[in-house]
């Protein structure tokens, strides 16, 4: 593989995490206030949502693509889903924090 399917590939990747974090976080503030998911928190209605989209995501491309769905897919598709939770739920944020903390600062 050369460097350039390489960055296509990661390209492709980042690009359906924004897209999936982006529909995660429409459809919990959609459904967060339904009168029987007004008592669980609002992390977990993300975290259940979020692999639910990214199991979906995973056939609709296997579908579509006419790729035979493998088992190691749909675990592929829930490790995904954190990863997606994390970036809809403000998970960058955390991310950007640590590395502002933890960054070499120059003495003046």
């Amino acid at each position: 593989m050369n460097m350039e399917l390489i960055m296509q590939y990661i390209t492709y990747a980042l690009m359906a995490v924004g897209i999936l974090a982006f529909a995660v976080a429409v459809f919990v503030q959609v459904i967060k206030e339904l009168p029987g998911l007004r008592r669980i928190p609002t992390s977990v209605v993300a975290l259940v949502v979020s692999i639910i989209l990214c199991e979906l995501a995973v056939i609709i491309v296997c579908q579509c693509s006419k790729v035979m769905i493998i088992w190691y897919y749909p675990i592929g598709a829930v490790i995904a889903a954190f990863i997606v939770y994390l970036v809809a739920t403000g998970g960058w944020e955390r991310v950007a924090e640590i590395w502002q903390r933890t960054r070499y600062k120059k003495n003046k």
